[in-house]
């Protein structure tokens, strides 16, 4: 945090209530030290008062690990393998729908679901080769 002296924004103290939430889910803080420490977050003016109410808490899993680098995968943060579960998921669906309809219509209709899956899968394909030659995914 900055300099404690400094005042806090609005953004400071939702950022503090977020982490309080966090701690009290974890089970490090009781529901009565949550609200207490809420209240305080809430009416703290100065980043010192904020980090009061944080200091004997473990930083969040996000800052204890920051030297661990991120990789993004290009498909919404997630792994590639669920983004393949994804697809194959809505492909199931898709072609389902696609298949109970030609067969209540009696007659094979126009393969919609290719819009769908085709381009999702393209991309997915792409990303799938691009780290099998040791390049970083398409984002």
């Amino acid at each position: 945090m900055p300099e404690p002296h400094l005042r806090a924004a609005d953004a400071d103290r939702s950022a503090v209530a977020a982490r309080l939430g966090d701690q009290m889910s974890a089970g490090r803080l009781t529901v009565a030290e949550y609200d207490e420490r809420l209240a305080r977050a809430y009416a703290a003016r100065t980043y010192g008062e904020l980090a009061a109410l944080t200091e004997d808490l473990p930083l969040p899993a996000v800052q204890a690990r920051s030297a661990t680098p991120v990789v993004r995968t290009g498909c919404g943060g997630g792994s590639l393998e669920a983004a393949r579960r994804s697809w194959a998921v809505t492909a199931v669906v898709v072609l389902a729908v696609w298949t109970l309809t030609s067969i209540a219509q009696a007659d094979l209709q126009y393969f919609w679901p290719f819009w769908v899956i085709g381009p999702w899968g393209a991309v997915l394909l792409a990303q799938t080769l691009a780290r099998g030659r040791g390049r970083q995914p398409l984002s």
